[in-house]
């Protein structure tokens, strides 16, 4: 892949990629990542090493809305796109606009799908989807005092809000 924007798979092409990655192990996460922080890129690169492609579901500007709040996102799904996309960790991006992945993860099928250590495995509503073709759920640690939500906090603080 030459380009940042090769990385970023809309729904009409996952069955193209998914056919050139026969054989390799799939290793699916989602998420906002609306601010990029030292606690994503750790995730990140946990997860990547626990298969052979990283594929990341991107959770769309009204689909993080709907998770954070009127507020938020700070950054557009595009521009959050492209900066996962520049991560080595990560090999493809797709947008999906539903409140869970599970839509998603019948597409692609990966082998494993990640979430991080705020997450239990038997309270995740696309668990049983990830089972349904043998694949596993696989709860990595979670970066503590590193997050979104704690940056903007810092930053409403530093401003006198």
């Amino acid at each position: 892949m030459n380009s940042l924007e090769n990385k970023i798979i809309p729904y009409s092409k996952i069955d193209q990629i998914k056919k050139s990655l026969e054989g390799k192990r799939i290793v699916f996460t989602n998420g906002c990542f609306d601010i990029l922080h030292r606690g994503h890129v750790q995730y990140l690169n946990q997860a990547r090493k626990l298969g052979d492609v990283l594929w990341l579901g991107l959770n769309s500007d009204s689909s993080v809305q709907s998770l954070k709040g009127p507020r938020r996102p700070i950054n557009s799904e595009e521009d959050r796109a492209y900066v996962l996309a520049a991560l080595e960790s990560i090999s493809y991006i797709t947008i999906f606009s539903e409140s869970t992945p599970i839509e998603l993860l019948k597409l692609i099928q990966p082998q494993i799908h990640t979430k991080g250590g705020d997450y239990e495995a038997e309270s995740l509503p696309e668990t049983k989807t990830i089972q349904s073709w043998g694949g596993e759920v696989k709860i990595l640690p979670f970066t503590a005092g590193k997050s979104t939500t704690g940056i903007l906090k810092k930053l409403e603080e530093s401003n006198g809000k």
